[in-house]
């Protein structure tokens, strides 16, 4: 599934600049080693997690983009370096769960 079509359905806020992206899958974890040890590229990450050492397990990883959830406020330090590497963080205001629920029902799936 494309980025930008996630983006559109469930209203997600784009922190940074966005680009075009496949989708293949979501991961959901809070713990940055996890991340890097677990993750697959291409998936979305749902975080509640907004210091800039998000951008670096992204990055890392080659995730799709990374995904604030529960209202959080990312740092700007953290948006500006994700623009420099290119790893788009979104936002919403929805809690982790009501966003996956959400995603299943858009036909997304870990």
């Amino acid at each position: 599934m494309q980025l930008i079509e996630i983006i559109e359905k469930l209203n997600l806020k784009t922190l940074t600049n966005v680009e075009e992206r496949n989708v293949e899958g979501v991961f959901i974890s809070d713990m940055l080693s996890d991340v890097m040890t677990n993750a697959k590229s291409g998936n979305l990450w749902l975080t509640i997690q907004t210091h800039k050492n998000t951008v670096s397990a992204a990055n890392l990883v080659n995730l799709a983009a990374i995904v604030i959830t529960h209202e959080k406020e990312v740092p700007q330090e953290t948006i500006d370096l994700a623009n420099r590497f290119y790893v788009i963080i979104l936002g919403s205001d929805l809690s982790t769960y009501e966003l996956v629920s959400k995603l299943v029902g858009i036909g997304l799936t870990p």
